[in-house]
């Protein structure tokens, strides 16, 4: 094409190639939408960490318990993490406010086009002018390496600690599960990049920023994670000297009937057989025989109500090689005829599910008994002090005895739903999964985890987010447990550094009127 002369022709042409240029680098709505998703997703994993990584952190502070001159230490390493985490979370959040304050901020949650999104959710200019122009991008870099090597120093600091098992090759293990980093693919990128930033942000418009900073906390909160669960794993990996003696009782029966003999075996509470040598036990001053640590006391009960036994321990200790004596006082009841009515398997009746029941009375033939239920669309049945109770809606459900010559007696339990299934694939509910084994995967299961009744749950759908790596995320929404033809092909497309989001997962378990919302998951392909 020659090139025109004309003035007024010349600047109609540098319009309209201006137009195309700018119609081609013009962000769909749908990629916004899938930006914000994603977002989103890594935000519920943001918060999952955060649970998870508090329960961690007061498992090890309660393990530490037994010998804090010896873990104190550990604990005081998580809380460092702890903070360093916390405060680069609030880093991030800062960065990513400043941008969207100066972008008009949001719109209302309530907006019908763009609930929740910045105003300025298209604009580059400001991501191009503060975090490759300003340098807050190199900044950010710099944070990042600078709190991954703070986290390695910290628990390097702990090499060699007594009681641990801490040394050169768990550390090194350590360091490749702590995920903080940056990438350095810019230095071999075409065109060249002037910086790491200019190549991650340049020209980006914020949509898109709001996740990769939304991953950076991720990694950081990953990272913590990995810490905290090393840090637990250390307490008691050495054996510690016993210092410490409890007697024990253990009564064959906690309650019996008026007539009936009491039986208990009284021990002490050891971790070495060297305590039993030597030691002699009494029980209100008698002397009892020791067999193997155990002494069996044995006593008539005539009288009803509360009876109370001292327990004397004498022993050898070992570390202090002195006699030393340990005392406790015990109590039990005795009591007349009575019932009582328990749920076999749990304290609680299940919608869905056969609930063992079994109802027995001291001294009365569980031929003379009558029961009945009433409450929460329950339904009886069996005999002989074994029953099955089914049940149709939350509340309460009463059992009532009698018989044999017992009063009436009522007896209250709560109605629950099956508790909410798990959502996995294969045997991981998210994290890194090898390319073969996530191509292997025909879909999502829902496993009823530490759930002792007989039930099985079923995945109704869910929506499949496709991040490949550097790419434009792929949403499809995934009726059914199984993957439908267009998942299965996003599945397939799975290579090392591709991200995948299963979210809006639902599943319905029996005695469910309707799907529920259970956990969403997050695969990183290895």
């Amino acid at each position: 094409m020659s090139i025109p002369k004309e003035p007024r022709q010349l600047m109609i042409n540098l319009m309209y190639l201006v137009l195309t240029a700018m119609l081609a680098l013009n962000v769909s709505a749908e990629i916004i939408n899938a930006f914000f998703l994603i977002d989103r997703g890594i935000t519920g994993s943001n918060n999952v960490f955060d649970t998870s990584n508090a329960s961690t952190f007061d498992v090890l502070s309660k393990n530490a318990e037994q010998d804090l001159s010896k873990y104190q230490k550990l604990v005081d390493a998580a809380k460092e993490v702890s903070v360093i985490s916390k405060e680069f979370h609030t880093y991030v959040d800062d960065l990513r406010e400043g941008m969207v304050k100066e972008t008009d901020g949001y719109y209302p949650a309530d907006d019908k086009d763009h609930p929740g999104f910045p105003k300025g959710y298209k604009n580059k200019d400001v991501t191009t002018r503060v975090l490759v122009e300003e340098g807050k991008g190199e900044e950010l870099k710099a944070r990042i390496l600078a709190d991954r090597a703070k986290i390695t120093a910290i628990v390097n600091k702990l090499k060699g600690a007594e009681g641990t098992g801490i040394d050169e090759a768990s550390l090194a293990d350590l360091e490749k599960r702590i995920q903080l980093s940056v990438s350095d693919e810019w230095e071999n990128a075409k065109p060249k990049r002037p910086n790491w930033s200019a190549f991650t942000f340049n020209h980006m418009p914020l949509a898109s920023v709001f996740p990769i900073m939304r991953k950076f906390q991720n990694d950081m909160k990953s990272s913590e994670a990995a810490v905290l669960n090393f840090l637990s794993d250390q307490v008691g990996k050495q054996t510690f000297k016993v210092d410490a003696f409890i007697p024990i009782a253990s009564a064959k029966k906690a309650y019996v009937i008026s007539g009936e003999q009491f039986e208990a075996e009284v021990t002490v509470g050891a971790s070495s057989k060297s305590v039993y040598e030597n030691m002699s036990i009494r029980v209100n001053g008698s002397p009892q025989k020791v067999e193997n640590g155990i002494a069996k006391y044995t006593t008539s009960t005539n009288s009803t109500g509360v009876q109370k036994y001292k327990v004397d321990i004498t022993l050898t200790n070992p570390t202090t090689q002195k006699a030393e004596t340990y005392s406790k006082e015990f109590e039990y009841e005795v009591g007349r005829r009575s019932v009582t009515v328990s749920a076999d398997k749990m304290n609680v009746l299940y919608i869905g599910v056969d609930n063992p029941i079994s109802v027995a009375a001291a001294g009365v033939s569980s031929n003379d008994l009558r029961v009945s239920a009433s409450g929460a669309g329950i339904n009886l049945r069996g005999g002989n002090g074994k029953y099955t109770a089914t049940v149709s809606q939350p509340g309460e459900a009463n059992i009532s005895v009698s018989g044999g010559g017992l009063t009436n007696s009522r007896f209250n339990f709560r109605v629950k739903r099956i508790p909410d299934p798990v959502a996995r694939l294969s045997k991981s509910s998210g994290g890194g999964m090898g390319t073969g084994e996530f191509k292997a995967q025909g879909g999502v299961g829902a496993f009823l985890d530490n759930f002792d009744f007989e039930a099985v749950c079923v995945i109704q759908g869910f929506n499949l987010v496709y991040v490949p790596k550097r790419q434009d995320a792929v949403p499809v929404v995934n009726p059914g447990a199984r993957y439908n033809d267009r998942a299965r092909e996003l599945v397939s497309r799975a290579k090392p550094g591709d991200i995948y989001y299963f979210e809006n997962v639902k599943a319905k378990c029996p005695g469910d009127q309707a799907g529920r919302e259970i956990n969403s998951m997050v695969f990183t392909i290895k």
